[in-house]
């Protein structure tokens, strides 16, 4: 009994000095907004130019999250014609209300019938099916929702001005007149909006500085949640964009959503970014978690006034310390439907990808990947800084001209392709990279494809090193490729690296059909 009672004693030691590592979710997934029912939590993030769009993630701890669908997956919800790395879904909030999950987000581009703008759609259920969108009036981006006492607020930014009006969610017909509350501390582009209640105050949550090294999260709190609203004395509540964290890894953080956990502990899950090569991120921001104290006062401390980490000394509620898997693998051998992380630029063409028998085949695009218009591609994001990502193409139907292979995209201005290539009846595997108006090819190598081609990238978070085999043993070094040159500093936009399969139609097959490649596994592993 003593023995049990000692290692119980232990345990609870070990928990209340738990650590967990950030980011929770890496790679391309900025924006995160979360929702709490009974014990589970439930998480979006933006998606931009991909399609499906918004994917919605579940955990039971705060750290370690599993996808299980994508908000947005059908073309109803989610038209996307000539959407790019800097358009397309902007931030997206979660919330559930009695018995239902809501949606709200921005279309920046075309949207349904010609429309733009904001839209909120509905489900019963966290993975679907959602509703098609209800549009709204009120402007601006990175629209939130706040239910209470049978009414329903939003609140966005148009004109830079934090803004509130009630609507009806199930119609969207907006009930009163928008009504500024608050233009944040002076940093620009005061968006991101969210509103809580705790001890009698409406808390108002925004961003200011950009999605950049000056990215902060600022806070306002009034007993009316028209106003008018008291800034904290000691804004911002977080920013790297200091002295005391000029030097970390992290950078950029904001654009965060408070939750209240089971055990009554307040979290913050926000965006940041991590630097690879100097001043450098590639992977997109990503989503962290920091613990939130609510000392005498009334005001919000995140992390208690500490810069966020990447190893971070907290125990969220049923996290289980050591839970987070040091590896992750993923092996695609596409016997069954691609799973809720596969995504595509833009609106596919589904008659393009048929899977099943331990094949993936896809039918070549007359566009390039750099053309931005609809190219095949399919892809998983990025979510590690080491990685090798292999493939094998087993057939290639094809004529001169046409490519397949694998790509690292970051935007149409800026990506990486080793593919196959037919060159008058000559099969050749090549390497081209994208960088704006530049289009280079880096290297070339003739081959005899007898039994199929394997190609390969790796990283160690500062270069991709791409490689061929042609048996599947020994890899061939075609070139390396600086990460920092697919990096948001050097090409712009708001998304990160995805990694993905293509075929390209350069012959101009599709007068009478459409050149073709199979491939027979794709196998990630990230550490």
């Amino acid at each position: 009994m003593r023995k049990l009672i000692l290692t119980i004693l232990v345990l609870l030691g070990l928990l209340a000095n738990a650590q967990y590592r950030n980011p929770v979710l890496s790679g391309f997934h900025p924006d995160p907004s979360v929702v709490r029912v009974d014990s589970d939590y439930y998480m979006v993030c933006s998606s931009f130019q991909y399609f499906p769009g918004v994917p919605v993630f579940h955990s039971r701890d705060l750290v370690n999250w599993q996808q299980i669908g994508n908000v947005l997956n059908r073309p109803s919800q989610l038209p996307l014609a000539n959407a790019t790395s800097s358009t397309g879904i902007f931030a997206p909030t979660i919330r559930y209300h009695a018995g239902t999950f809501y949606m709200i987000t921005t279309n920046v581009g075309q949207g349904k019938d010609g429309q733009s703008g904001n839209f909120l759609v509905t489900a019963t259920r966290p993975e679907g099916p959602w509703s098609d969108p209800v549009w709204l009036k009120q402007g601006g981006i990175d629209p939130s929702l706040y239910f209470e006492d049978g009414h329903c607020y939003m609140v966005s930014n148009p004109d830079n001005t934090i803004t509130l009006c009630e609507i009806d969610p199930k119609t969207g017909r907006q009930l009163t007149a928008s009504r500024p509350l608050w233009r944040g501390m002076g940093g620009r582009y005061p968006e991101a909006p969210h509103i809580y209640k705790k001890d009698g105050y409406y808390y108002l949550l925004i961003s200011e500085g950009g999605t950049e090294l000056a990215h902060s999260l600022t806070i306002a709190r009034s007993r009316r949640i028209t106003g008018p609203y008291e800034a904290n004395p000691a804004n911002p509540i977080l920013t790297h964009c200091s002295l005391l964290a000029q030097n970390n890894l992290i950078q950029g953080t904001g654009h965060g959503d408070f939750v209240q956990a089971v055990d009554g502990q307040w979290w913050l899950l926000c965006l940041g970014y991590r630097h690879h090569n100097g001043a450098h991120h590639h992977m997109g921001r990503e989503t962290f978690l920091a613990p939130v104290s609510w000392p005498k006062g009334g005001w919000p401390v995140v992390n208690g006034g500490e810069p966020l980490d990447t190893l971070m000394e907290a125990n969220p509620c049923g996290y289980v310390p050591g839970s987070q898997p040091a590896v992750v693998k993923r092996c695609y051998d596409f016997h069954e439907s691609a799973g809720p992380e596969w995504i595509h630029i833009q609106n596919p063409d589904e008659s393009k990808y048929l899977w099943g028998d331990g094949r993936l085949r896809m039918m070549g695009s007359p566009n390039q990947l750099w053309h931005n218009e609809q190219p095949s591609f399919w892809g998983i994001r990025q979510e590690h800084p080491t990685f090798t990502l292999t493939t094998k193409i087993s057939q290639f139907d094809s004529e001169s001209g046409d490519e397949a292979g694998l790509a690292v995209y970051q935007s149409h201005d800026g990506n990486v392709q080793l593919f196959l290539n037919n060159f008058q009846g000559d099969m050749r595997v090549k390497l081209r990279f994208q960088l704006k108006s530049l289009n280079v090819q880096k290297a070339e190598r003739q081959i005899k494809m007898t039994n199929g081609l394997w190609l390969r990238v790796a990283s160690d978070g500062h270069k991709y090193s791409f490689y061929y085999s042609v048996n599947g043993q020994k890899f061939h070094l075609l070139d390396s490729f600086d990460c920092s040159l697919l990096s948001s500093e050097t090409i712009g936009g708001f998304t990160g690296a995805v990694l993905g399969l293509y075929v390209y139609m350069g012959s101009g097959r599709h007068q009478s059909g459409y050149s073709f490649a199979d491939f027979d596994y794709f196998d990630y592993e990230g550490r």
